[in-house]
């Protein structure tokens, strides 16, 4: 894992190499090992670099062949390497280094963008040539890495993070469509980001500039077809399954550095972790839980598959205390607005994590790919019908009366039936958008004030790249591919990028190699989810690998006991300096009396999901007092 910024000139205009180094040093902590920047024809690269896999300085970036017409800047791990460095050799070229970024330097350079079907990895990286004064940039399949860019009229700029562009020298405005698709979503989608003259390259996209020309295109898509799933019965199904991800955790594990896995407690971790142990005598395995909290405490479980494995494990238990200081942490790190408070534990199981190990597996995939969120057994049952669905509808005003919280069993399931019977009652596309939001339109429109509401062309241009997925006819597993293109993105890689990288810690996902997630959408539905259990192959794939006490639990999630800490500990903070009416007045974004009332639901017995608003708003507040001098509001 990496850190990469760069400059491309256009017009002939002279390219200052200070203001590449300026932007690398904010990347330090993606790339604590060695940093650096070089000129060359239209162009100055700059890279921070994590070294994993060939530590020598051999494989420092950037990184040029030795014809010295190459530069290369990348970030991100290409797993197949050693199959395409012998592929490679077979056609007679010499290598001088033993790690990836001269694999997929010459890859490219013989292949040119076709190489990127040939890649088994994440990655955002670009290559310069100096033949024709060429920047060819991309970022992997499904988003896994971050890139940022700006075209601006004399100069185009990119990196790994906002905060990498934000003090070049270009105009930056505050992106209204961005502001309230954050405050429905708690996060940003692409390409938008929270400032109007930065966006975010799509997953599966590339940039080629060639004497002045972009071309922004597209090499992957995912796509799924419900007339065209696989006809192979149940059985033959999950034996390919257990091949692909068995393969995909075993190449994931090459590493010259020191590697281990999360392990959660929940069944996808617990799947990764049984996997790895097969490929190492002893795997080191990192979970946290709450010393006061058992209710958002998974540890039991967690321990129970380190038992089983009989893995080098370790627990952190957490207090409020700890919450506090990462929620510090998050708020110095993060660079434009991104409110899922999970992202807090992510930063800390990295930070305890990094301790031991440079190199973490994950879970993470399996919900997205699989069906394993409540919003899929939801869509589920209300898809096929049937008493459940109707006794939910006819129960409505009950569940709206009812205290509703997610922070307690019973306030949970009075949420979550008050959710379901609102969906019952949108078409499927807004019932999804519905059920990722935890604001609709209309209240996002209440809080802003009149200056900051959208474009509304512009935002329903937005939503409709993610709700495109919906035919009439379809079935469920089109719900995943949309959350494939929105949720994992930028919600779920953005956090686990981000807050890793803040520590300095790898993560890999072997439920995302490629093959996994085209093999999730040739299954019928079938196969993942019925009116009894979520991720059903999963589940049935790995049930004799892992302990019987995982099976027949409600699922938790990665969840934070955010209304408690919000009530508590950060009680003060919210009503005297966040939300304080006299710090909102003056910033002039909101609507002071939709504030108020929002503080008033705190404190209630029926909060719902206002801690999640809550949240949302400290981070944006705390972001925009962070970068305000450098953006324009008019």
């Amino acid at each position: 894992m990496c850190g990469l910024v760069g400059i491309y000139s256009l017009n002939g205009k002279e390219i200052k190499e200070d203001l590449v180094n300026q932007a690398l040093s904010k990347l330090k902590k993606r790339g604590p090992d060695y940093q650096a920047s070089k000129k060359t024809g239209s162009v100055c690269l700059g890279h921070a670099r994590l070294s994993v896999i060939d530590i020598s300085e051999e494989s420092n970036q950037p990184f040029t062949d030795r014809t010295g017409n190459w530069t290369i800047i990348y970030n991100g791990e290409i797993f197949n390497y050693k199959e395409l460095r012998s592929e490679l050799e077979a056609k007679g070229i010499v290598f001088s280094t033993q790690g990836d970024v001269e694999v997929l330097l010459e890859l490219y350079k013989y292949y040119g963008k076709d190489c990127l079907h040939k890649l088994n990895g994440y990655w955002a990286f670009a290559i310069f040539n100096t033949f024709n004064n060429q920047l060819f940039i991309s970022r992997d399949r499904y988003g896994e890495k971050p890139l940022y860019y700006s075209h601006q009229e004399d100069f185009f700029y990119f990196g790994s993070e906002v905060k990498s562009l934000i003090s070049f020298p270009f105009k930056k405005h505050l992106d209204k469509e961005a502001l309230n698709l954050y405050f429905q979503l708690n996060y940003i989608p692409g390409p938008l980001s929270i400032i109007q003259e930065i966006k975010k390259l799509l997953p599966g996209h590339f940039i080629s500039i060639v004497n002045d020309e972009v071309e922004y295109g597209r090499y992957y898509e995912l796509t799924y077809d419900n007339n065209k799933v696989i006809s192979v019965n149940y059985d033959i199904q999950k034996q390919k399954f257990k091949e692909l991800v068995g393969d995909a955790v075993k190449i994931r594990m090459i590493s010259d550095v020191p590697l281990g896995a999360f392990l959660s407690g929940g069944i996808d971790s617990s799947v990764i972790v049984s996997q790895a142990s097969k490929f190492t005598k002893q795997l080191n395995t990192f979970s946290i839980g709450f010393a006061d909290n058992n209710f958002f405490d998974e540890t039991y479980y967690a321990e129970l598959v380190a038992k089983k494995y009989k893995t080098n494990h370790t627990v952190f238990k957490l207090q409020n205390k700890d919450l506090l200081e990462s929620l510090h942490e998050l708020l110095d790190y993060i660079d434009e607005p991104f409110a899922d408070s999970s992202a807090l534990l992510v930063n800390l199981l990295s930070k305890y994590t990094k301790k031991h190990v440079t190199v973490a597996l994950s879970g993470d995939g399996g919900d997205e790919l699989f069906a394993g969120y409540n919003k899929h057994m939801g869509e589920y049952t209300l898809r096929r019908g049937g008493w459940k669905a109707n006794a939910v509808s006819l129960f409505a005003p009950v569940w709206s009366a009812l205290p509703k919280s997610r922070h307690g069993k019973y306030s949970n399931l009075f949420r979550q039936l008050e959710r379901f019977a609102i969906g019952m009652k949108l078409s499927q596309e807004e019932r999804y958008w519905r059920w990722c939001c935890f604001l609709d339109e209309v209240s996002v429109k209440n809080l802003l004030l009149s200056d900051y509401h959208p474009d509304e062309t512009k935002i329903q241009t937005i939503k409709s790249t993610f709700l495109k997925y919906f035919t009439k006819g379809g079935d469920l597993n089109e719900v995943l591919l949309a959350d494939v293109n929105l949720v994992l993105p930028y919600d779920m890689h953005t956090k686990v990028d981000s807050m890793s990288m803040r520590n300095s810690l790898e993560v890999r996902a072997p439920f995302l190699d490629y093959r996994i997630v085209e093999f999730a959408f040739s299954i019928p539905v079938s196969s993942k989810i019925d009116h009894q259990m979520k991720k059903k192959i999963i589940q049935d794939t790995f049930r004799e690998d892992l302990p019987n006490e995982l099976y027949n639990r409600s699922k938790r999630g990665f969840e934070v006991p955010l209304l408690q800490l919000l009530r508590t500990d950060l009680k003060d903070d919210i009503f005297n300096k966040y939300l304080n009416d006299k710090k909102i007045r003056e910033v002039g974004i909101f609507n002071p009396s939709a504030i108020q009332e929002k503080k008033d639901k705190l404190l209630s017995n029926s909060p719902g999901d206002i801690h999640a608003q809550i949240w949302a708003l400290i981070i944006f507040q705390s972001w925009f007092e962070k970068y305000k001098e450098y953006i324009e509001l008019s």
